[in-house]
């Protein structure tokens, strides 16, 4: 999974120094919502989505929130719950790198927020209830879109992006 998401990511990047002003602008309103593609920790599909506000012709801001739960037998019946929310902020390459694709969008940033951790098991002797915490989390990501249509398209983006460090989605623009 690993080596896919690598090989999408050098994709979007490559289209990208190959094209020519590129596909965000300030004022854009961006919204992705997507699925990870593996999980930091022993099951379940992540899921996630993150809005965006243009405030520099480079830089956007918002909100980020990612979900993910699991539940499985082994020696008893145990299930986790992860939920992390929090700010992002994103650096847009696209005047950097002279993309004048206006499909194109090549993007790299950060997130804080908080993460809520919840294990439950009906084993006697604790599982693995205080592995995990709840707190503060720091997040980085690079990611890279490609819009289909004027405000649809693909992403992906890779880091640490909560309960995930690779997530493929759909993105709209507004």
């Amino acid at each position: 999974m690993k080596q896919l998401s690598v090989l999408l990511f050098a994709l979007f990047l490559s289209l990208a120094v190959s094209a020519q002003n590129g596909a965000y602008s300030k004022g854009d309103k961006l919204l992705n919502v997507g699925v990870g593609l593996n999980s930091y920790y022993s099951g379940g599909l992540p899921v996630g989505a993150s809005f965006e506000y243009g405030v520099t012709e480079d830089i956007s801001v918002g909100l980020n929130v990612d979900y993910l739960s699991h539940k499985y037998k082994a020696f008893g019946e145990y299930k986790f719950t992860a939920l992390y929310f929090g700010a992002r902020g994103s650096y847009h390459f696209n005047t950097l790198l002279n993309i004048e694709n206006e499909k194109i969008d090549v993007y790299a940033g950060a997130t804080l927020g908080y993460r809520s951790f919840s294990w439950s098991d009906d084993y006697t002797a604790g599982g693995l209830k205080n592995s995990y915490g709840s707190g503060v989390y720091l997040g980085i990501f690079a990611g890279g879109k490609y819009y289909i249509t004027d405000n649809i398209g693909a992403f992906v983006e890779l880091g640490a992006i909560g309960s995930t460090n690779a997530r493929l989605g759909v993105a709209f623009k507004f």
